[in-house]
Parts: structure tokens; sequence; C-alpha cells
């Protein structure tokens, strides 16, 4: 099989998160044409997960997951002699390419693998959600996500926070008879900036990144409202880091957690080189289809940019990597 032109052909089809109902079409039939049982499991309006086994064996021990969304802006594929580039080549549809590729190849061996590829993983993990609700009987889950071929000891988890401040309006050269939202917000949030966040040593720290500032009516109003967007990325349980967050904030803004995906410590195996996973996953929300292992080509590092890019050489180890790792959970 050729793997860098299955990847350019997934990339070319553009599916940022919402849109994924071509490219899953696209892997449905290329899987059928392959020789396995494939079907699209509906998700949302046509957005499918695509499940595929081979017909020996449809409830496989052994299963490799990634997800088939991207982030925007579509970036069509291109390609030289050592990397191929576009939206998704390293995260995630090189890797889908290289887990096709190995259970092909395991199968000659007479082992069996299963391929389960989600939606939404950029967003929500919806189709890990609603996959965890129809799990086929596999005791490993061998999860791809762009580690450069290292298998990670962990995955950091999310918590998003929303700051809300409420003010009052007033004329901007009377400041007295106002109450300014954005003040308290600034005020608080150097307060979060200032706080002591915790550190595993194995893992690292637990990081702080403001996204999101908006509020204010116009230069010469006095703001009402303002809210603050901010991500953590968790090295453990979050109930004290979100205690300390509320009794920081105070009374002077109100504090929601509309987020969050758990920290994650992660199987590894003898003699395969490790790293930690500063990124989040669709792990946490597959708990039924055994477990976990994070593994996969490409560099996170150039994930999401617009030069964004795998090394051909990353992904012709990947499918050795990942036929290793079969043999070894198969044995």
């Amino acid at each position: 099989m050729d793997i860098v032109a299955l990847t350019r052909k997934l990339v070319d089809v553009e599916s940022i998160t919402g849109n994924e109902g071509p490219v899953g079409d696209v892997l449905h039939g290329e899987l059928c044409h392959l020789g396995y049982q494939a079907e699209k499991i509906p998700v949302e309006g046509d957005r499918c997960n695509v499940y595929a086994a081979w017909p020996e064996q449809t409830q496989p021990v052994i299963v490799f997951s990634t997800h088939m969304d991207t982030v925007p802006p579509f970036i069509p594929s291109s390609e030289d002699s050592t990397r191929v580039y576009g939206r998704g080549s390293c995260d995630a549809k090189g890797i889908i390419a290289t887990q096709i590729a190995a259970a092909g190849r395991l199968r000659q061996e007479g082992i069996h693998v299963g391929l389960l590829f989600l939606v939404g993983e950029e967003r929500d993990s919806l189709g890990a959600k609603l996959a965890n609700q129809q799990p086929r009987g596999s005791k490993f889950l061998v999860n791809g996500e762009p580690t450069e071929n290292r298998m990670a000891t962990a995955s950091k988890g999310t918590l998003r926070v929303n700051v809300i401040a409420e003010g009052r309006m007033a004329h901007s050269a009377y400041p007295e008879l106002g109450e300014s939202a954005i003040d308290k917000l600034l005020l608080v949030l150097n307060w979060l900036r200032a706080m002591k966040l915790p550190v595993d040593p194995e893992i690292g720290s637990c990081t702080l990144n403001i996204g999101i500032i908006e509020g204010g009516r116009a230069p010469n109003v006095i703001p009402d409202k303002a809210r603050a967007q901010l991500l953590y990325r968790l090295v453990g349980p979050s109930e004290e880091l979100r205690r300390e967050i509320v009794k920081t904030v105070g009374d002077l803004a109100e504090v929601e957690f509309p987020l969050e995906i758990p920290f994650q410590r992660l199987r590894t195996l003898d003699e395969l080189p490790t790293m930690v996973a500063a990124f989040t996953t669709d792990i946490p929300w597959l708990s039924n289809w055994g477990q976990p292992l994070l593994v996969g080509p490409g560099s996170i590092h150039v994930a999401h940019t617009d030069g964004e890019y795998i090394e051909k050489k990353q992904l012709s180890d990947a499918v050795d990597l990942y036929c290793v790792i079969a043999k070894k959970l198969a044995g």
C-alpha cells in the first residue's frame, strides 16, 4: 500500500470539524476495497465514525484508532522528497494511512486488528463519546496522535474556565459614575496568572493560557461586561485547582467550568522510546474500547500550523512500529 499516496488523498478531502462526511465516505470506500468489513456509524447529520475489521475476526482484541477531522483552514496536500504537507498531514490523516497499512501487514501474519476512525476530536470528541456506547469487545486501544513515534507515558488533561466580570456603564468622561468590568477582569486575570500551579515530577507543570478576552461597548463608555476564556493543561486531578481558582477570583467575577478532559497515565511497552503528551486526545472518552496506548508519527509542534507536514520516513517507521506494538500486545 502506498502510504504517501493515501495520506495525500485524505488530506485533499476537506474535513474541518463538522464537515467530516466526505472523508468518512472516502475512508469507507478504501477499506471496503481492501477487503475489510467496514461500516459507517452515524454521529450527527452526515458525520459518521468508520469502524472496520477483517471478515475472519470482526471483534479483534486490538483496535487502532485516530480522528478524521482537522482544524481550519483547509490546506491541500503537496510533497517533496522527504515530507508530505497539508492540513491533517500529521494530525491525523498520515496516521490513518499508517494504521491501515499496519493492519494489512499484520493480517498476513495472522494478527487481526480493527480500525476505528472518529469525528470531532478537535472540538468536543463527539465521535469518541458515541463510539464508547458501542464497543466491540477489544482489550487494547492504540490511539494515534503525533508523538514522533514515541509512546506517551501520559497525556495532560484540559480544564476550560470562563471568567465573567460585570460592571456599570457610564460616560468615560465621568468614570466615577460607572464601574469598569474590564478593570475587574484584568485584576482577576493577574491574580490567576500569579497562582502557583501543580507540578508532577514525571509529567511536568500544569500550564495556563488566557486564550480569549472580550468586553466593552465603545472607547468612550465605561464597560459593564467583560469575559475571558482560559485553558489549563492538567497534570493530575482538577478538584483542588478548581477550588483555588474560585477562591482567587472571589466575589470580583463569576467562574464557569464548561469542559474538562481528564489527565491520563498510559501504558508503555518495554524498549520502546517514550514521551509525555502535553495535549489531550480522544482516549478519556474511549474507556470501553480497552486499555489505551498513545503513539503516532509526526510532530505536534507543526500540527495546526500553516506549514503542517509529516516526514515520509516517520510514516514508514510508524507502520513498522504499529506492527511491533500489536505483536507485543497479542503475545
